[in-house]
């Protein structure tokens, strides 16, 4: 696994016992890992301490610069096998897992690691239009092409099976006749900034 960044966030020792721990799994530009950490920047109950990707070119290597949080990359066998992601998760002391815009399947090894500890964002509402490759715009073509009045998103834990968790949270948009996959798009991630961060938050503190 490769360090993408030699930059660290510091707590104040008397502060870190208390400290809520996370992990970012991204795949992509990272525009919701940003929000997050953006979100979590003063917080002193909740930091964002590490960012993991499966994608050595993935944007969201740069906004973890930018943001002074660790960044690494993984192989997908690795990722699979578990033990050194595991081994870096324990390094940072993370309490929580937070997948955003993370397109692998969790492995087995990391899910048994983290019992309802793991927190994804699927870009409509489970049950319909989730599953192994159902990502991007191909949900929100998929809500347009089913005649759907309404889309939205839907937080939720992960387990074994793709977007299968139970549900956290939901929140909805207006499909419009007219609307396009993009502007869908555009309304379910005003969503997706609105509340994914501050139900991460409920659900790491148990508010």
């Amino acid at each position: 696994m490769q360090k993408n960044c030699t930059f660290s966030v510091f707590l104040c020792k008397n502060n870190a016992r208390f400290m809520k721990k996370i992990a970012i799994f991204a795949s992509g530009s990272g525009s919701n890992a940003e929000n997050i950490a953006r979100y979590f920047s003063g917080s002193r109950e909740v930091e964002i301490s590490l960012i993991l990707s499966n994608r050595k070119d993935a944007f969201v290597h740069e906004r973890a610069k930018k943001l002074g949080i660790p960044s690494y990359t993984f192989h997908k066998n690795e990722f699979d096998e578990g033990d050194l992601i595991l081994e870096t998760l324990r390094q940072y002391e993370i309490d929580f897992i937070v997948l955003a815009g993370f397109l692998l399947k969790v492995s087995q090894p990391i899910l048994e690691a983290f019992p309802n500890r793991i927190i994804n964002i699927h870009p409509a509402l489970l049950p319909k239009f989730g599953g192994k490759g159902m990502y991007g715009d191909r949900v929100h073509q998929a809500v347009i092409d089913a005649g759907e009045k309404v889309s939205g998103i839907s937080i939720h834990y992960v387990n074994e099976h793709y977007d299968e968790g139970n549900i956290i949270f939901q929140a909805t948009c207006e499909v419009l006749p007219d609307d396009t996959a993009d502007n869908v798009a555009r309304k379910v991630h005003e969503l997706e900034y609105k509340h994914f961060p501050k139900i991460i938050e409920k659900v790491v503190l148990n508010i």
